[in-house]
């Protein structure tokens, strides 16, 4: 081979082997969390709707407590809306990857570890979303749950979580709805306890 047709094929299969894959969307979302895992991290209401205001100014703290390749467990614990004007540990948020994307579930218990009513909510993915961003609308078994339990209000839900090199967000929107808290990942704070029945 002559000498410039052999520096121009291995010009072209160094550019091939230095082209890097393009990364699925929910594969780094999912990465980026499991980065953090075991840190907790302080936070605040964001939105401003009058069905939140018992959470107004309330501590917040986030907590990406467990993780598997498969599954993330994030508590969110919030400070003087407890039973005994505590610590409320009841709720979970649970990401966890299926055959098609991810899927977001709220676990909700009781300060006895029991299981509340309304629990294992959620819905799935239903595009690649972001690297940052993931949205879920809600699935069919919760819709059957919402009107089975009276809440049929949650029928049409769309939850969100974003984590950014800032922080991490949580959101549920529906028409007339919008609650949205955030977490800065500037400010991690000691590991809380367990929530309620874990």
């Amino acid at each position: 081979m002559k000498p410039a047709l052999a520096l121009l094929a291995a010009t072209a299969l160094a550019g091939c082997a230095s082209t890097p894959q393009a990364t699925n969307p929910q594969d780094a979302f999912f990465a980026a969390l499991t980065a953090r895992c075991g840190q907790a991290y302080a936070g605040k209401l964001a939105s401003n709707q009058d069905a939140d205001a018992d959470m107004r100014g309330k501590a917040m703290v986030m907590h990406i407590r467990s993780c598997t390749p498969d599954r993330i467990e994030i508590p969110f614990h919030i400070d003087g809306v407890g039973p005994d004007g505590g610590w409320d540990r009841s709720r979970t948020w649970v990401i966890t990857r299926t055959a098609t994307g991810l899927r977001l579930k709220h676990d909700h218990r009781h300060a006895d570890g029991s299981k509340d009513e309304l629990t294992m909510y959620g819905g799935d993915t239903k595009d690649a979303g972001t690297a940052s961003r993931q949205t879920f609308p809600v699935d069919a078994e919760s819709i059957a749950l919402f009107t089975r339990t009276g809440r049929s209000v949650s029928n049409t839900n769309i939850w969100s979580v974003e984590t950014t090199a800032e922080g991490f967000t949580y959101g549920l929107s529906r028409e007339g709805r919008d609650f949205r808290v955030t977490f800065d990942y500037r400010q991690p704070v000691a590991p809380p306890p367990a929530p309620w029945g874990w």
